[in-house]
């Protein structure tokens, strides 16, 4: 089944750059790394000018080391990896956000199945965005008359992580720094040379399609065992995201071991866990790993936090993929500029416009009857220009958009429509629109009350459902401790 042989977790990855002082000091472990160049001149060691560094981190779906020798019969038997379906998912992504001064850490993961735009390729699963790219790049290769095997591996590989970047960069609306990937044998390897993770389940479980046999409580996992604990999605409640968040407990537990002294201060497993990194782990060219370990090397566990997107609909049927995760990249554009605290880019602000001369479009994201079509009303009331009154996905917060330069204009439609909203621009809005976002936390601050629900496009049969509950709307899991899951 292809549901027990994918879905690796990234755990290794995020600790190779979170831990990294531990082993980049390590003589020859960085000259023994797998390079790939997939990142321009930004991607190098010097610290990234907007104060932060944001590293894409992907768990493959392969079936070779990270020189591209293919694993043998006996180890994939080992890992339960199955015959390969002729893909290159990438199954695990994690957006990591750090602070140049390496004072702390926020994981942000994007589950596999998020239905987003890959540029190039239209709107797809996220976890295809790398194999659509490199096979694309390999057919082309090939017609111009590339033969050797090798060579085409390593161009078309960084074709397809290159556009995996770049579905990356406009989802969050962050520029990536740079990228590090882990294949399956990485995981296996590097959790047995640390000696295993600590877990905790809510509840027994016992899944033959991942192979996850596992007690209730806390208990130390590695090898097959961990592949099993970050794989399983049957049997649990909410399913792929119930794994995502498997995969950042596990993370956080093998980020608590690896800062662990019994980890530092023992030469043998120091030495197990290169040898692993190094068979496993690809890197962007021109990454000094060096220079970035010693900026990370006060980081503890609990300055680790993990995180996941929001998600409007876990089960939305798309029109050519199946089944698939439904987000709304405005929301989780804002979602990862929060957590980061990344600087919102902004322009010099033009002169609030006239109302006369701004149409203003308001979309329903609240699942609220009636609410867009009350707040064209009270838009129109002051003067502005009624727009489209429709729908949207379901979201959480509320948000006025509007061109570049033009936030003078949003803050006063902000005024008019008497809610708290908060005011970006958006490129995508044309010239003389503002776009009113309405999520469920709107509320009429113009001093008038709530607003009566108006019979408007909005109310139409087939709205969408209320949004499944955002994982930032819990606690964040940290490194500091064992955290408990289904």
């Amino acid at each position: 089944m292809r549901g027990a042989k994918i879905a690796l977790a990234l755990v290794s990855a995020l600790v190779m750059s979170l831990t990294g002082y531990a082993w980049a000091a390590m003589q020859g472990l960085v000259s023994g790394l797998t390079v790939a160049d997939v990142i321009g001149e930004h991607g190098g060691g010097e610290k990234p000018a907007d104060g932060a560094r944001d590293i894409l981190l992907v768990g493959m779906d392969s079936r070779t080391d990270a020189q591209g020798n293919p694993l043998s019969e006996e180890m994939l038997a080992k890992l339960k990896a199955g015959v390969s379906d002729g893909e290159l998912n990438t199954d695990t992504l994690i957006f990591v956000h750090i602070p140049n001064d390496g004072s702390k850490a926020v994981a942000i993961s994007l589950p596999r199945d998020s239905y987003v735009e890959i540029p190039g390729y239209g709107e797809h699963k996220i976890n295809s965005a790398y194999a659509r790219a490199k096979f694309a790049a390999m057919d082309r290769l090939k017609q111009e008359g590339l033969t050797d095997q090798r060579e085409l591996e390593v161009q078309s590989n960084q074709e397809g992580a290159k556009t995996l970047i770049a579905t990356v960069e406009k989802l969050t609306g962050s520029t990536i720094d740079n990228y590090a990937s882990i294949n399956l044998l990485g995981f296996y390897d590097i959790t047995r040379a640390i000696g295993g993770v600590d877990v905790c389940l809510n509840e027994a479980v016992d899944d033959h399609y991942s192979g996850a046999d596992f007690q209730a409580g806390q208990q130390t996992i590695s090898g097959f065992d961990a592949l099993a604990f970050v794989r399983q999605r049957h049997g649990l409640l909410r399913g792929d995201l119930d794994r995502v968040v498997r995969q950042q407990v596990f993370m956080a537990g093998l980020a608590r071991k690896v800062l662990s002294a019994g980890t530092l201060t023992d030469p043998a497993k120091l030495n197990s866990l290169v040898d692993a990194i190094q068979k496993s782990v690809v890197v962007n060219k021109g990454w000094d790993l060096l220079g970035f370990a010693q900026q990370m090397r006060g980081l503890s566990g609990g300055q680790i936090e993990f995180r996941t997107i929001p998600v409007v609909d876990p089960e939305y049927d798309t029109p050519e993929d199946g089944q698939a995760i439904q987000v709304d990249p405005a929301e989780v554009r804002e979602f990862v500029q929060g957590l980061s605290g990344a600087p919102e880019k902004e322009t010099p602000s033009a002169p609030a416009a006239e109302p006369g001369e701004v149409t203003v479009d308001v979309l329903n994201g609240s699942n609220i009857t009636g609410l867009a079509g009350t707040i064209s009303e009270k838009a129109a009331t002051a003067g502005y220009l009624q727009g489209e009154v429709d729908n949207a996905s379901a979201r959480s917060t509320s948000v006025i958009e509007v061109p570049e330069g033009q936030r003078a204009t949003g803050d006063e439609v902000a005024k008019a429509v008497g809610g708290d909203i908060s005011v970006q621009e958006n490129a995508e809005v044309p010239t003389g629109h503002v776009r009113v976002l309405l999520g469920p936390d709107y509320s009429d601050t113009s001093g008038q009350g709530e607003a009566e629900p108006a019979m408007q496009p909005d109310n139409l049969a087939g709205a969408q459902q209320p949004r499944q509950p955002a994982e930032d709307e819990a606690p964040a899991i940290t490194a500091d401790g064992v955290t408990c899951v289904n």
